[in-house]
């Protein structure tokens, strides 16, 4: 299939599994803590990659492992845990769609530290993105003033995470297997998730103990294998087929499922918080114009 055509349905993939991870998140954190949730998603996630990506692992060389490290605290670790505490004060719909400002944030990121290069319109789509941010938030605070909306910040600080290390991996770790970085990632990331549990003092009785328990954890794993493990290796191909700020723009998607699962769960959204979202949208389609700001600067010192 032609790698144009693939990378769409990468696209629409991750937006739908993606989507319906707000609301797993949502469920789960009704038997478990948000540091309960966040290291059983990563424990999950872990015992499935590391099993199917085994021999990947192997075939890591000593000095791409730095990036490895890297990628999987701020692609994975960090986020994790910042969108379990974000949904224990905000609803899973308004998380999925402040989500969305991930695009900006690599735009910013990569401007910042990776050399990509920028034009006014890419300047006015982040603009027009934040203003959007901003709009939900307080219209969000205001339908909804009996959640602490300071918590939002926890999602626009994952969607940084997410910014910078989808810029990392098209830079540094173009060569390794989709795979391979997944794997990677999450072997390192095992270790770190079972002393946060450990840390909990959660136990094998508490899930035997409750039924809710047993459920939410169960939410979590479905999160851990198909949201977290098998999305993290499609989303790091689709990073190598294409380039990070379209990699980033499965976000447009993500708010449309993740909103639905939310009103069908009996959240309120307004149409202020619809408005908003609109904005954001906005924002990331204008910064998502150029097909490939990296090849494009390559051409650019080349012709000079």
């Amino acid at each position: 299939m032609p790698v144009k055509n693939l990378k769409w349905i990468y696209l629409i993939l991750l937006s739908l599994v993606w989507g319906s991870s707000f609301i797993l998140i949502k469920k789960g954190l009704v038997g478990l803590t948000a540091l309960q949730l966040g290291s059983f998603r990563i424990i999950f996630a872990a015992a499935f990659l590391i099993i199917v990506g085994f021999k990947s692992i192997y075939r890591l060389k000593r000095q791409q492992w730095k990036w490895i490290v890297i990628s999987g605290f701020l692609g994975s670790f960090f986020p994790v845990y910042l969108f379990a505490f974000a949904e224990t004060e905000i609803d899973s719909a308004v998380a999925s769609i402040l989500n969305a400002t991930t695009p900006l944030m690599t735009l910013i990121f990569g401007v910042i530290f990776f050399g990509m290069l920028y034009t006014q319109n890419k300047i006015t789509g982040v603009i027009i993105g934040l203003i959007g941010t901003l709009g939900l938030i307080i219209s969000g605070a205001q339908v909804n003033p009996d959640q602490n909306y300071l918590y939002s910040g926890l999602v626009v600080l994952a969607a940084g995470c997410y910014a910078v290390n989808v810029n990392i991996l098209k830079k540094y770790m173009n060569d390794i297997s989709a795979l391979g970085i997944a794997a990677g990632n999450f072997l390192v990331l095992l270790g770190p998730a079972l002393a946060v549990l450990f840390l909990t003092d959660f136990s094998i009785v508490d899930i035997a103990a409750s039924e809710e328990v047993k459920l939410s954890v169960l939410y979590v794993a479905i999160l851990g294998v198909i949201g977290t493990g098998i999305a993290l290796i499609i989303f790091n191909r689709l990073i190598q087929i294409s380039d990070p700020v379209f990699s980033s723009s499965v976000t447009y998607t993500i708010p449309v499922v993740g909103l639905a699962w939310g009103i069908l769960d009996g959240e309120i959204f307004s149409w202020l918080q619809l408005l908003s979202t609109a904005i954001i949208l906005l924002g990331v389609f204008i910064v998502n114009r150029p097909k490939n700001l990296y090849s494009k600067k390559v051409s650019a010192e080349k012709s000079s």
